[in-house]
């Protein structure tokens, strides 16, 4: 028949939640990281976050990338190789993504439509994942400037007004969409959105690749459009003809918005904690043998040896001796 031998101790299941509720916060010291999708964990949960946690730094920069077919035009020279101009991106750009520590980044993908393929997040590497695994025509054959510009817009004013970076790549002009990329860019200027822009490709003259119907596609790409989309948001324009030049824009982008600040090392931690219980565990298993079977051979082993235990005739001497000395 089972019986409880401490009932009070019930009483001690709400303490948890007390505790929990009462006590403050433990602070550990360091940065807490705050996800990039806090805003709809908020959401779904209903109700808001109790502490604005600390984070690396306050930059958001999201890489918006043309992906339509002429991305996949072989133009582009790298470490004296013919590369498609999306090919060309992933290397580079990948590498931009990948120092960015400390700056919350995100990856665009645009082509007919526009669609957000990594939020900003603190994990670059994934967001370069994400990049490396981009394919041409993804998103559709035509180019949505427009739509990019404004996903970007609708995703970066959601974060804190502090630094808000778009980076546009492409190689053409604006033929898909429905924003008009002007419209967009404007909006942009009201939120805070500075953008980069990035036209693509070698000189026409230059590139001994024709194209379909022996056209080269650069001859698409609208400068024209893109500077003045880089002027309305207080951004600047750059022309890529080959791998140099792409190398030397990430470059410069890092010094037209440097990291703000490096992220705390986390430190290891070793649980140490199997040590103890391991030893109450022994403890308790010793305790359990010695109630239900008091005389096992452990027990027995563990007694005083015989040899130092005092003989019965020295116990008789002692007894007398005493007896002696109270006469």
């Amino acid at each position: 028949m089972f019986e409880l031998a401490w009932p009070w101790v019930f009483a001690l299941l709400p303490l948890p939640w007390l505790a929990r509720l009462l006590l403050p916060a433990a602070d550990s010291g360091e940065p807490v990281l705050k996800v990039g999708f806090l805003n709809e964990l908020e959401g779904l949960a209903g109700r808001r976050a109790r502490l604005n946690l600390p984070t690396c730094s306050g930059r958001d920069l999201l890489v918006a990338v043309d992906v339509s077919g002429s991305m996949d035009f072989p133009d582009m020279q790298w470490k004296n190789e013919d590369i498609s101009r999306l090919d060309l991106v992933k290397a580079l750009m990948g590498d931009f993504l990948q120092d960015r520590e400390g700056d919350r980044v995100g990856l665009i993908l645009f082509g007919s439509q526009a669609y957000l393929q990594a939020p900003l997040t603190f994990d670059r590497r994934t967001v370069r994942t994400f990049l490396d695994e981009a394919q041409i025509g993804i998103a559709g054959k035509n180019t949505a400037i427009g739509d990019a510009i404004g996903l970007a817009v609708k995703r970066l004013r959601q974060r804190p007004a502090q630094s808000r970076v778009l980076v546009l790549i492409t190689d053409g002009a604006n033929n898909g969409g429905q924003i008009h990329p002007l419209t967009a860019a404007r909006l942009a200027a009201q939120e805070g959105v500075r953008i980069y822009t990035i036209g693509i490709g070698a000189n026409p003259e230059a590139s001994g690749t024709p194209g379909l119907l022996g056209l080269n596609p650069s001859l698409d790409l609208d400068e024209a459009a893109l500077k003045e989309i880089a002027d309305i948001t207080h951004g600047a324009y750059f022309r890529a003809h080959d791998g140099a030049e792409l190398d030397a824009i990430g470059d410069t982008l890092d010094q037209l918005e440097p990291v703000a600040q490096q992220p705390t090392q986390a430190r290891t931690a070793q649980a140490l904690y199997a040590w103890p219980l391991a030893l109450a565990l022994l403890l308790s298993v010793l305790l359990v043998v010695a109630v239900q079977w008091p005389d096992n051979l452990l027990q027995r082993l563990l007694r005083k040896p015989r040899f130092l235990q005092p003989h019965p005739e020295w116990r008789q001497r002692l007894k007398r001796l005493r007896l002696r000395r109270r006469r």
